[in-house]
């Protein structure tokens, strides 16, 4: 396989505006909004082109029972220090589950709580 394995993420929200905050507050980023053709689901797209293969595109999303919280996904955002990101989460409304630590030659990661209840992992080398 050529391409890496996840192409695309969902990150569902119940209240779409306190959580786009966040995640442009903890990551430094603008979210775009992405148009859709079902007028009940909103959703706001990461940036990156969704063309290259260089890593997954994903999207925030706020649709009627959307799953939202602690469930069995988890996604990773990559940092270059995630100590900075995480540095970010708490005043981002956010809470910290886990402070950074080591894994092994694999980096260092980080567990944190969007404003969500998301859980979201946060990924670094150094």
């Amino acid at each position: 396989m050529s391409m890496k394995p996840v192409g695309w993420f969902e990150i569902y929200v119940k209240d779409l505006q306190r959580a786009k905050a966040f995640y442009e507050q903890v990551f430094a980023i603008s979210l775009e909004k992405l148009d859709t053709p079902a007028p009940d689901i909103e959703m706001w797209v990461f940036p990156g082109s969704m063309d290259r293969g260089d890593g997954a595109s994903g999207a925030l999303v706020k649709m009627a029972d959307g799953p939202t919280g602690m469930g069995g996904t988890l996604v990773y955002f990559s940092c270059g220090d995630c100590a900075m990101e995480l540095g970010r989460v708490v005043d981002a409304g956010g809470a910290v589950m886990k402070p950074k630590f080591g894994i092994g030659p694999y980096g260092y990661i980080a567990l944190v709580n969007d404003t969500e209840g998301n859980l979201i992992g946060l990924h670094s080398m150094r």
